[in-house]
């Protein structure tokens, strides 16, 4: 049997008298794209924060690749290969889109976000740059302005930086908040051309997308895990339509 890409084993996380994570254990196999959904409040993006390092846990563990990685600092856990994107993109407007992910290569390398010679005259930023453009669609954009991208091709942006660093897992959160229809299937369409390539955990609140694109759903109420399974497991499971889904399937971004 393969060994999980990701192990997590009774993760908790507290915040005063709250309890965000409440002993969450999963597992994410090589190439899979495992979805975690759940109500407004449920702890996702939380437990996000823990699995990528920007919060450290009260309890439980974290193995990455075989490696426990609970104690490892953020930056560490990217230069393993653990990569994440965010429920609100955290891009330089005023810098290319080519330079957003150029300095993603450039972190990946272990530098600072200093460029000592333009990009574009670097092949060691430069290409990996480009290809990772080319990867999520944008790069006949890739010499526009950040701030003159839309939200969508922002989404897709933070999908090309997070790619650059040469994952072997992406962590998202909600990469399609706030999208149109069009700019959500562009989405799909990357995350399921990403699938089997890296392990994928994704925080999404769109159903439609879940369900096409997931391998694995787990689902997230108060902090706890209270199912995982196939996507016709969740669809059918009474305790997950009485606590999140409903009969129409209604959601709420978190």
């Amino acid at each position: 049997m393969t060994e999980p890409l990701l192990q997590v084993e009774g993760l908790t996380k507290r915040f005063g008298g709250i309890l965000a994570s409440d002993g969450v254990s999963l597992s994410v196999a090589p190439g899979e794209l495992h979805a975690i959904i759940g109500p407004n409040g449920a702890g996702k993006t939380t437990l996000i924060g823990q699995l990528s390092g920007e919060l450290s846990s009260n309890a439980g563990r974290v193995r990455f690749g075989g490696a426990d990685i609970t104690a490892l600092p953020a930056h560490r856990r990217c230069a393993l290969g653990l990569a994440r994107s965010f429920q609100i993109t955290s891009l330089f407007l005023d810098f290319t889109a080519h330079c957003n992910v150029a300095m993603a290569v450039q972190a990946r390398a272990g530098h600072s976000f200093r460029f000592w010679k333009p990009a574009q005259s670097d092949p060691a930023l430069r290409d990996p740059a480009l290809a990772a453009l080319a990867t999520v669609g944008l790069a006949d954009r890739a010499d526009l302005l950040v701030s003159k991208l839309s939200h969508g091709e922002h989404r897709q942006l933070e999908i090309a930086m997070a790619l650059a660093t040469q994952p072997r897992m992406l962590l998202l959160d909600e990469p399609m908040a706030g999208l149109g229809p069009e700019e959500s299937a562009r989405v799909v369409a990357l995350l399921r051309s990403l699938k089997g390539k890296l392990g994928i955990l994704l925080i999404e609140h769109d159903m439609e997308a879940v369900f096409a694109l997931a391998d694995r759903i787990s689902v997230l109420v108060y902090g706890r895990v209270i199912a995982s399974g196939l996507p016709d497991e969740i669809r059918a499971n009474e305790e997950v339509r009485r606590a999140y889904l409903g009969e129409q399937h209604v959601v709420c971004a978190r």
